[in-house]
């Protein structure tokens, strides 16, 4: 691939987009710890110098890839609550809620790498920048949540959120297997075991709603 220096923006995108590839597959595979600058680098066909020039670090590419995931879970998630009626059934709210996210596998692949892992090592500045992206994105969700549920305003609406994405990250996290827990989940003793993370997420996210409508 020739990676000689990109000169129009269309190059520069393509670029980054290979960056967000290689980087995204890396952490999907070996976790955000075991990832290096170095190894994005070679996995995107790019000398280091050469990512140094679209992002200053491997917290920088993994923000921007979570921004992007992120931005694009929101679009769709409020579209559809904007449908919602005052007072709809929190079912109705559970549903949209996980079958947005099943949506965006990816975006699900990098939440608990964003909990566990990377805001103990991104610096104010990167945190400051996406903590007011997501900030922004946050809040007009609360204003749907307040629409719809007007017992849960403010505060309560953003803990909705965190305790949503918190459940969320937990339940996808438990559906990753390997090849013998898949064996031990085919047997019968243990098929009850197997996470069924449609279920239990939107089963999850109607009792927080039910929580804080009635607390």
């Amino acid at each position: 691939m020739n990676w000689q220096r990109a000169r129009t923006d269309e190059k520069k995108n393509e670029r980054k987009e290979a960056i967000h590839k290689a980087a995204f597959s890396l952490f999907k595979d070996k976790g955000y710890e075991k990832v290096s600058f170095n190894s994005i680098a070679a996995q995107a066909g790019f000398t280091k110098s050469n990512v140094y020039r679209y992002f200053d670090s491997k917290e920088d590419i993994f923000l921007n890839i979570f921004a992007e995931l992120f931005q694009n879970w929101f679009n769709a998630c409020n579209q559809r609550l904007e449908r919602l009626p005052s007072n709809a059934p929190a079912k109705d709210f559970a549903n949209i809620w996980v079958e947005t996210m099943a949506m965006q596998p990816k975006f699900l692949d990098l939440i608990p790498i964003l909990f566990i892992s990377l805001e103990n090592n991104s610096s104010y500045a990167q945190l400051l920048e996406f903590k007011t992206l997501s900030k922004g994105l946050l809040y007009q969700l609360t204003i749907q949540i307040s629409r719809i549920y007007p017992e849960i305003q403010g505060e309560r609406a953003f803990k909705l959120l965190s305790m949503g994405y918190a459940a969320t990250g937990n339940y996808w996290a438990a559906t990753t297997e390997n090849d013998a827990l898949s064996k031990i989940y085919k047997q019968e003793a243990f098929k009850d075991l197997k996470s069924d993370f449609t279920y239990e997420l939107t089963t999850a996210i109607e009792i927080i709603i039910k929580g804080l409508k009635a607390g």
